[in-house]
């Protein structure tokens, strides 16, 4: 189950916490969180499994198939206002964001990439920028350093490519590196590839 930046809450238009709690009631297998912040209910029983299912649906519950693949593929840490240590937003923050590149991914064609965005509020890296192709580290309100090139599998760490960048300049960096990669991934290269 897709859980948008990790937090299980109600939100005005979506139920999630409540769909889980109503999940919980009858469900006697596990309930599993990922390494990307989302929920496996596992082990679900064959005698339950409709039940399951028709709560699923009765509560909207996703697997976030109907958002973009980067937007499954993002991750922040909780940063403000929860993190003493934060410096700049990060789980509040990141989803706006990611709206943004998603218009740059649409234009060039990249809509069914998985690129991996990361984002913390400080250096301590819970959200894991450093595994990020594309990874931020809050430097203070509205600014980042901006980290690319780590590889999807995990075999590359990211390396600082710009540093204090806001908004502004995310979006336009991201706007001339990703037609770039667009026009090389006629192998289906990863983005870290060129980054």
């Amino acid at each position: 189950m897709f859980v948008e930046g990790g937090r299980i809450t109600d939100y005005d238009d979506y139920p999630l916490m409540t769909g889980i709690r109503e999940i919980a009631k009858i469900h006697t297998g596990d309930f599993r969180l990922t390494a990307n912040q989302n929920l496996i209910i596992g082990n679900v029983t064959s005698h339950k499994k409709k039940q399951i299912e028709q709560l699923i649906q009765e509560f909207g519950l996703s697997d976030g198939q109907q958002h973009s693949a980067l937007r499954r593929s993002s991750m922040a840490c909780v940063a403000l206002p929860t993190c003493g240590l934060a410096m700049a937003e990060a789980e509040r923050y990141l989803p706006r964001l990611i709206d943004k590149i998603e218009e740059i991914v649409e234009e060039n064609g990249l809509s069914d990439k998985e690129i991996t965005i990361r984002m913390t509020g400080c250096p301590n890296g819970c959200a894991r920028h450093a595994l990020g192709e594309i990874g931020f580290i809050g430097k203070s309100p509205g600014k980042y350093n901006m980290y690319l090139g780590a590889a999807f599998d995990g075999s590359r760490l990211s390396k600082l490519y710009r540093e204090n960048v806001g908004e502004e300049d995310i979006l336009n960096e991201l706007g001339t590196l990703l037609p770039r990669y667009a026009k090389k991934n006629a192998r289906n290269m990863n983005i870290s590839v060129i980054l």
